[in-house]
């Protein structure tokens, strides 16, 4: 390896992190050669610029402007903690018929979660969303047109926006790359915010669901206040006091 500075190294574990998802003190400090303290002072300057959050032994990628997970990658992180919170996200469906389902992992599972026998129209920009329901007897899927991005499978861009807003919806799953009490709802991408935005001025209701890990991150485009949600669904890993601090702004916040 010979011996780097410590911004390299610390560049190297920004693209080890993002490249696997999440690191490892013990086995960053082997790879690169230096003791666990070195890396440990590395991940707290990286946690200073924003581009990682540690965890205890490690660390894993915080989404910014120029760094998104894929769905491929998001389909194998923290799965049954999303597949708890989809299904709890699912029951605050009430007499909902319209409903709005983001795109990525947790509201595609929360569109597989979404009862079958009962009428229901379901509005997407997530190709995924729509594949997976197009079977389902009676829901009907209303794909909104526009160019696909390649790393989420949803549409975007002024076609997708003006077809939502001929809409008035019951209820909009939302998703976000980072929630935060100070920021609200962000991320990374301007086109895909966009669609976010106009998804929750054509709905009712908005709900959003997310696990633990969103709450505290900043990306870059805001497109909701926290007072703007009905309800956040998250997991019972987000702390009470937490939790409690979010609800103060207006949104009931379930954990599961």
């Amino acid at each position: 390896m010979g011996t780097r500075t410590a911004e390299e190294r610390q560049r190297e574990i920004v693209r080890v992190a993002r490249a696997t998802g999440s690191v490892d003190v013990t086995a960053l400090a082997a790879d690169l050669g230096v003791a666990k303290e070195t890396v440990r002072r590395d991940l707290r300057a990286l946690e200073d610029h924003g581009l990682v959050r540690r965890t205890h032994g490690g660390a894993y990628p915080v989404e910014s402007a120029g760094f998104e997970t894929t769905l491929a990658f998001r389909a194998t992180s923290q799965v049954p903690e999303k597949r708890r919170i989809a299904a709890a996200a699912a029951e605050l469906l009430g007499d909902a018929e319209t409903v709005f389902v983001d795109e990525g992992f947790t509201p595609q599972l929360i569109a597989e979660a979404l009862p079958r026998d009962r009428p229901l129209t379901v509005v997407t920009a997530s190709l995924p969303v729509a594949g997976a329901l197009a079977e389902a007897g009676d829901t009907s899927v209303l794909l909104l047109g526009g160019r696909v991005r390649s790393g989420t499978l949803a549409t975007v861009d002024h076609w997708t926006t003006k077809m939502l807003a001929g809409f008035v919806i019951d209820l909009a799953y939302i998703g976000a790359n980072g929630i935060s009490r100070e920021h609200g709802l962000t991320t990374p991408d301007p086109a895909v915010s966009e669609v976010k935005t106009q998804a929750i001025r054509a709905a009712r209701r908005t709900v959003f669901a997310g696990t633990h890990t969103k709450f505290g991150a900043v990306s870059f485009c805001r497109f909701a206040e926290v007072g703007a949600l009905e309800a956040i669904v998250t997991s019972t890993l987000l702390p009470t006091a937490e939790a409690h601090r979010y609800s103060l702004l207006g949104p009931q916040v379930i954990r599961v």
